[in-house]
């Protein structure tokens, strides 16, 4: 019995294009955001590290739950610490913008911004991860490797 080859789909140019730029955008608008973020260096620099923080473990999570997909390979705990960065990431930023004394048209600009950010960010994870997924199938198949 011969072993089925899977073929990996590439995203298009265009996909890939447009989740880069959109990362950017978001990337872009909460630099400005924070830049002009009125209120005190104090709040500004709490607003940086919040966004930086949600960024960083929105990739961390992309990852867990890629690399978890069709097996668990990690330890009920490492999921617990993925999973609680995340969600204190989240929470510790939504807190402090929520909480911050500005005006509340800024806070919703923020707000859009950082979501925007993070979603754009799993996307983004998710086009790099299938692309080096591809690039692997790829190299398989031309060293006629099966698994």
């Amino acid at each position: 019995m011969q072993t089925p080859i899977v073929v990996y789909r590439r995203d298009t140019r265009a996909w890939r294009a447009q989740v880069w730029i959109s990362f950017g955008a978001a990337a872009s608008l909460c630099a400005i955001g924070l830049a002009w973020l009125p209120g005190t260096d104090l709040d500004r620099a709490f607003m940086v590290m919040g966004y930086v923080f949600c960024l960083s473990t929105a990739f961390a999570l992309a990852k867990f739950v890629r690399d978890n997909e069709r097996r668990h390979s990690d330890t009920p705990l490492w999921s617990v610490v993925v999973w609680g960065r995340f969600a204190l990431a989240m929470g510790l930023t939504g807190w402090g913008l929520v909480h911050m004394d500005i005006n509340p048209t800024y806070k919703a600009y923020l707000g859009v911004c950082w979501l925007f950010l993070i979603s754009s960010a799993f996307t983004l994870a998710k086009t790099l991860r299938d692309a080096y997924e591809a690039d692997l199938a790829d190299a398989r198949a031309q060293r006629g490797d099966t698994q």
